[in-house]
């Protein structure tokens, strides 16, 4: 099983299929907390924290992991409580980058 987080996020070349559902929940195993949604297109997983400064310090992390990564997930924020969701738009689907992207953000919490 690859590490996830050891890997770089790539650009996907024109004609890339999505991931298949089987590879997809192959993948999942690899990033606890993560859900798989039913049309297997998208992951997604709600943090929460204390408060609004530990949020936002969490957000501001992703930030930088997803510009680092040139990856960037849809993110929905409250007071402490963020909700992040990862495709890939140009494969219409999830990519081995959308996986990446979730693993890195469990790195910044320690899991």
């Amino acid at each position: 099983m690859d590490d996830l987080t050891h890997k770089s996020c790539k650009p996907c070349a024109p004609g890339t299929p999505p991931l298949s559902r089987d590879r997809a929940a192959d993948l999942i195993q690899q990033i606890p907390g993560w859900a798989l949604n039913e049309a297997a297109s998208e992951i997604s997983r709600s943090f929460k924290f204390k408060n609004y400064y530990e949020t936002m310090a969490f957000v501001n992390a992703l930030a930088w992991v997803a510009h680092r990564e040139d990856h960037h997930p849809d993110i929905e924020v409250g007071y402490n409580r963020c909700h992040v969701r990862f495709s890939t738009h140009s494969v219409k689907g999830l990519s081995e980058n959308d996986f990446i992207g979730a693993a890195k953000l469990n790195a910044l919490l320690g899991e």
